[in-house]
């Protein structure tokens, strides 16, 4: 089982990461790594994350943006 983001524009366009992670085994591991890297990563041009198990879609898009959060 693997924990991956997709990350994204704000218009749902797949985007490349300015960091790119690698595949995380927990739910609670890739969601601790987006919260420490959320600001690079917007700066980097990803706007928006969503979270998948495997292909299963678990939620988001979830904007990266402080004041949309």
């Amino acid at each position: 089982m693997a924990w991956t983001w997709r990350f994204e524009k704000s218009d749902g366009t797949e985007t490349e990461p300015a960091l790119t992670p690698d595949e995380f085994t927990t739910q609670g591991d890739a969601e601790s790594w987006i919260g420490e890297f959320w600001k690079e990563l917007l700066e980097g041009g990803a706007e928006q994350v969503t979270l998948f198990e495997d292909t299963t879609k678990i939620y988001g898009p979830m904007s990266l943006s402080a004041d949309q959060a």
